[in-house]
């Protein structure tokens, strides 16, 4: 890892916590319930890294295991429902990509090694089906008679940013196994995932921020 991406990972983190902070703070001005549920993943998500970066120090785990089988799937599936059920509006819909995320993971135990960070196959599945969500999103906010408003639309900041991390990076974690062995290329694509993460962090934060003056206001 070059001292660039060091930088950048570190900041990550931080990203990470400051987006935490903020959900916090906004966290009695959030009217619906499931924007609650938002700052509790954020958290969550934060203390995972924390875990992921400094753990090792404080207690022995498998750390491949716990993004697979934890922080991940959490990931995943608290976006379908946010997306799918909250969202769009379609309930059924999440309990759908759900089981089929899940599904995944069986050809991912059986024809995959366990002992990598992240399962290409499942990941890669999972990415997809989160793709259809955001493109969903996309429509509904462009047919949208509020479309005017758009910077006041707390989904248009977690899209935007859902976009550019996972969506943007799906390339790099499924053909992860090819790209590490062309080192420049890996570099540049492995910057571009912390630099994405970050941003979506803080677009994370913003939406927050924008949430509550918007709600704020007549």
């Amino acid at each position: 890892m070059t001292d660039f991406q060091n930088i950048l990972q570190q900041s990550l983190i931080w990203a990470e916590g400051l987006a935490a902070i903020i959900s916090i703070i906004y966290f009695n001005s959030s009217k619906e319930r499931h924007w609650k549920y938002f700052s509790l993943y954020l958290i969550l998500m934060f203390l995972c890294e924390v875990i992921g970066r400094w753990g090792h120090l404080f207690i022995e785990y498998d750390k491949p295991k716990f993004y697979n089988y934890f922080v991940i799937p959490v990931e995943f599936l608290f976006f379908y429902w946010l997306y799918a059920s909250k969202s769009l509006g379609k309930p059924k819909l999440f309990y759908l990509l759900s089981l089929l995320y899940l599904l995944s993971f069986l050809p991912s135990e059986s024809f995959f090694t366990s002992k990598k960070i992240i399962f290409s196959f499942n990941y890669t599945f999972g990415c997809l089906m989160l793709m259809v969500l955001v493109i969903m999103e996309y429509y509904k906010q462009i047919n949208s008679s509020d479309i005017l408003n758009f910077s006041r639309n707390k989904m248009f900041y977690i899209n935007l940013g859902v976009t550019l991390f996972y969506i943007g990076t799906l390339p790099f974690w499924t053909f992860f196994t090819l790209i590490k062995n062309y080192r420049e290329i890996y570099n540049v694509y492995f910057s571009y995932f912390l630099i994405s993460g970050i941003i979506m962090y803080l677009l994370f934060s913003i939406s927050f921020i924008w949430g509550k003056q918007s709600s704020s206001q007549p």
